[in-house]
């Protein structure tokens, strides 16, 4: 049983910065693609970025340049560093695990950007 349990999330001024983590057990976390996803209220859940297990990334337009994922194979921790935040950003962000069988995912954290 794969569980994800994401952390960081709040209330953060225009430009300022928010680091997410999340935290993954009961599967190898190392051999899987890991995945950082939002939604916002009336608009479809959207990647906001991946990284392999080789520690390949890739990026939405839209944060490029602004986030960065990254993964701690020896905590099963999956993070993204958030900077330059802007109200667009607004959002409930869901991490992802995808297994050869599966896909699973967090409850979500709440990232609002706001002055």
């Amino acid at each position: 049983q794969v569980q994800l349990v994401e952390s960081g999330g709040g209330l953060v001024q225009p430009g300022g910065s928010l680091r997410l983590s999340c935290a993954a057990s009961g599967s190898i976390f190392s051999a899987y693609v890991m995945g950082w996803y939002r939604q916002a209220p009336g608009k479809q859940r959207e990647l906001v970025a991946t990284i392999t297990p080789g520690e390949s990334t890739n990026y939405a337009d839209s944060v490029k340049g602004r986030f960065t994922i990254s993964r701690d194979n020896a905590k099963n921790t999956v993070y993204l560093q958030m900077n330059s935040l802007k109200p667009e950003d607004t959002a409930v962000y869901y991490c992802k695990m995808r297994t050869i069988t599966s896909d699973y995912w967090g409850q979500g954290t709440q990232v609002t950007v706001s002055s």
